[in-house]
């Protein structure tokens, strides 16, 4: 009886071995499934859809790109710590993870180190924007028009515990606006009420506001960059418009279950690069706003845990919580 335990630690773990490729150049022999803890149509689902091809390409194997949204993508995140760490499953990240990891104190898994880093892929700023029937025109009067009405002016994000969440609550913070959060499940639901003037004002990302900022739709205040976008050039930074000190990106990484050997991250992230060197890929990047980054695993590792840091401090200055 006492040896049963250790028995069946035995059996467990040579079944994940047996699951597993005995070295890398025997990866991948099926199917890769890479998980996107948000909903379709995101910031960071079309890239990885496209990066998902190129890998396919180079592997001869299928990508398969799967949405599992919900409770500040750590539905989709938990399936993957959870998952064999042999390389056939993997999850893109983004700074929901970082924050996730402070908003949601009592997770099962923890975000950061029950996973294994790949690559940072790429990062794009946010973009504050406003519905027109709002009557500003910059940060200034925006900061100004919400502090004469305190608690009266609504702003959209794509979920508790998302970009769009904390980059406001964090510009809140620094600016002294009293606003009320309206958290909708993903972007889009987010995007048609900040069209339909529903809520007058978010910080989605850049790539998916430009055709509505060339419409007139929508009015841009200014971007969250340490620079301006090439694709609002005439648009300043929150630097830049007085509020000193403000950055935020939305970013996308790719990780690997703990335990994941070695040579198995090495390999995806060989391939990876080759993905994001691509003429496609590039392209696609490019219209999308997005700067290719495509850092080495360790690069990654701390720049995760950074992120980690910015954003539990925000949590603990803004109050922030899961509404």
């Amino acid at each position: 009886m006492p040896n049963r335990p250790r028995l069946t630690i035995c059996l467990l773990a040579l079944t994940a071995l047996a699951g597993a490729p005995l070295n890398a150049q025997d990866y991948p022999a099926r199917p890769v499934r890479v998980i996107v803890p948000f909903s379709p149509g995101g910031a960071v689902d079309g890239p990885m859809r496209i990066i998902a091809q190129e890998l396919g390409k180079r592997w001869g194997r299928q990508v398969i790109v799967e949405n599992k949204p919900g409770a500040g993508a750590t539905i989709g995140s938990e399936l993957v710590a959870r998952s064999l760490p042999d390389g056939y499953t993997l999850l893109l990240a983004s700074q929901t993870n970082a924050i996730s990891a402070t908003l949601y104190p009592k997770l099962s898994y923890d975000p950061i180190e029950d996973f294994a880093p790949i690559s940072l892929i790429g990062r794009e700023p946010g973009v504050l924007v406003v519905h027109p029937s709002l009557p500003v025109k910059t940060l200034r009067e925006f900061v100004a028009y919400v502090n004469e009405r305190p608690g009266q002016i609504d702003y959209a994000s794509s979920g508790n515990g998302s970009g769009q969440h904390l980059f406001m609550a964090r510009l809140a913070s620094m600016t002294g606006m009293k606003m009320n959060h309206i958290p909708y499940r993903g972007s889009g639901q987010a995007t048609t009420d900040l069209l339909g003037g529903q809520v007058p004002v978010s910080i989605p990302g850049t790539a998916g506001m430009v055709g509505h900022i060339k419409a007139g739709k929508l009015r841009p205040l200014a971007v969250t960059g340490t620079s301006r976008s090439a694709q609002l050039p005439e648009v300043p930074t929150v630097n830049e418009s007085g509020v000193a000190g403000y950055s935020a990106y939305i970013w996308m990484g790719l990780l690997a279950p703990k335990g994941t050997p070695p040579a198995i991250i090495d390999k995806i992230h060989r391939d990876l690069q080759q993905a994001l060197a691509t003429g496609e890929v590039k392209a696609y990047m490019a219209n999308a706003g997005i700067e290719i980054v495509g850092s080495t695993p360790a690069e990654f590792g701390a720049f995760f845990r950074a992120e980690r840091e910015q954003w539990a401090q925000v949590v603990r200055d803004t109050g922030a919580k899961v509404e």
